[in-house]
């Protein structure tokens, strides 16, 4: 790697051998220069991370170049909507709320007799936000000893005054889908509605969501222990200033998120899925994955972002092949269907093998020189070599299991409105915040990809209708 003019690689590579030369040096100095060689190494390999090869987002890429983006094999795409991609277009609608007759002004055209013949339409479509007041008067029957009697309110009107359903649902969306935070959506509805609203007020609405939405979250865990595929990832969140943990489990139709104080198997195991699913599970190679009996697959999204690393960075030439190579089989899978025959993902097989055989020469194990020596850090680039070897049939099952997905992005990009919130908001105050985020986006998210809008969705939570919700989703 070069910074400005100074290829800083080939500096320490040369530091490192004056020192293996120089045997004047006392024990101590070189220890202490052969540390701060270590530190230089680190600091460096950090300099040279960004998007394309590691984990960082690419909004905190330095000197960050917006292009065109690519469609996942290499290719880059056209700007605009791409080939299959479903427009937006306003359509007239056939019963307007409003009509305008519009009479054609008689002196701007010849004298003349004139029958109708009809009418051209233009529709505009508009919105209107405002406070609507619906005041109950229950009868009161008197008899002729003076007793009362009360009509009965309808259920849920309990006060004098009180704030409607559609103020909740607007509250809980605003909140938990749009992610504003509770001052801005107090803000909101005085200014465009003229209704005051607490924020205390949005949160006793969005418990009640929480509360309501007990059921669905039993019945969406059953769900899931019946997939036949689900993608697993975690990401910390921070709570009142404590990393805590939010995992999700999800595929295209059903999403889980869970916050918990840990990561590992404790966490996963409360989430009540994994310890009793035994289909395809994708993820990044989180170790804790492997102790759960089901069928395991590997994100290659990130071996090719790593692999980048140790091409660009620790200049492996057997990173950059087998970069090449998953890229190809990816092609190859997705041109023949989703499934290569034997014979052709035997022979990328032997190309991988192949790749990872001349990576061993090139990459080496590290081995101490002193055998009673503490065990020795191995390099990025050695780690990586290490798992494609072996977790091979965790790395290449896309290409022969046609459920196999190349990468666990469905998983990335469910838990990419969670790193959006604690920007906006920078951590939740409370635990019991968190959980109501997890389980109201869960609901939240589902239904969207069952093609049930979120206001919908919440309308009818609100209104007792949440058993018709599950019955559309089942």
């Amino acid at each position: 790697m070069s910074v400005g003019q100074i290829n800083i690689t080939q500096t320490l590579d040369k530091v490192e051998d004056l020192l293996r030369q120089d045997q004047s040096m006392s024990s101590a100095a070189r220890t202490m220069f052969e540390l701060l060689v270590t530190i230089i190494h680190l600091l460096v390999a950090k300099l040279g991370l960004n998007s394309s090869n590691s984990s960082i987002p690419p909004s905190q890429d330095p000197r960050r170049k917006r292009g065109a983006k690519s469609k996942g094999n290499g290719r880059k795409r056209k700007p605009g909507g791409q080939k299959g991609h479903t427009g937006t277009t306003l359509e007239p609608v056939d019963d307007p709320d409003q009509i305008e007759n519009i009479a054609v002004d008689r002196r701007t055209i010849p004298r003349g007799q004139y029958k109708n013949a009809g009418y051209e339409v233009r529709q505009v479509i508009d919105i209107i936000i405002t406070k609507f007041v619906i005041e109950y008067r229950a009868e009161i029957l008197e008899d002729a000893h003076g007793r009362q009697f009360v009509a009965q309110f309808p259920a849920g009107v309990t006060r004098p005054v009180q704030y409607g359903q559609g103020v909740k649902v607007q509250a809980v969306y605003t909140s938990q889908q749009q992610l504003i935070p509770y001052d801005r959506i107090r803000d909101y509805f005085w200014d465009q509605c003229g209704i005051p609203i607490s924020p205390g007020s949005i949160f006793r609405f969005n418990q009640e969501a929480y509360a309501l939405l007990e059921p669905f979250e039993s019945f969406l865990v059953g769900k899931l222990v019946q997939q036949s595929l689900l993608h697993a990832d975690e990401t910390g969140i921070h709570i009142n200033k404590t990393l805590y943990w939010l995992h999700c489990l999800c595929n295209e139709k059903w999403t889980l998120f869970f916050p918990h104080a840990k990561r590992g198997s404790d966490a996963i195991k409360t989430m009540g899925v994994l310890e009793h699913f035994h289909g395809r599970l994708g993820h990044d190679h989180w170790k804790t994955y492997f102790q759960f009996d089901c069928i395991h697959f590997l994100c290659n999204a990130h071996h090719v972002r790593e692999l980048e690393h140790a091409w660009i960075q620790d200049g492996q030439w057997w990173a950059l092949k087998m970069q090449s190579l998953l890229l190809e089989i990816h092609d190859a899978t997705t041109k023949a269907g989703g499934c290569l025959d034997e014979t052709v993902a035997k022979s990328f097989r032997s190309r991988y093998r192949n790749i990872l055989t001349r990576g061993n020469r090139e990459c080496p194990p590290t081995v101490p020189n002193n055998p009673s020596a503490p065990r020795v850090a191995q390099s990025k680039s050695r780690n990586l070599l290490d798992r494609l070897r072996n977790f091979e049939t965790e790395t290449l099952r896309f290409m022969t299991d046609p459920l196999v997905p190349f990468t666990n992005n469905q998983c990335e990009n469910d838990l990419r409105m969670t790193k959006v919130q604690q920007k906006i908001s920078g951590c939740f105050r409370s635990f019991e915040g968190a959980q109501i985020f997890c389980r109201v986006r869960c609901y939240l998210s589902t239904c969207r990809k069952h093609d049930i809008p979120p206001t919908e969705a919440l309308q009818a939570l609100f209104e007792g209708r949440l058993t018709e919700i599950i019955s559309r989703l089942e």
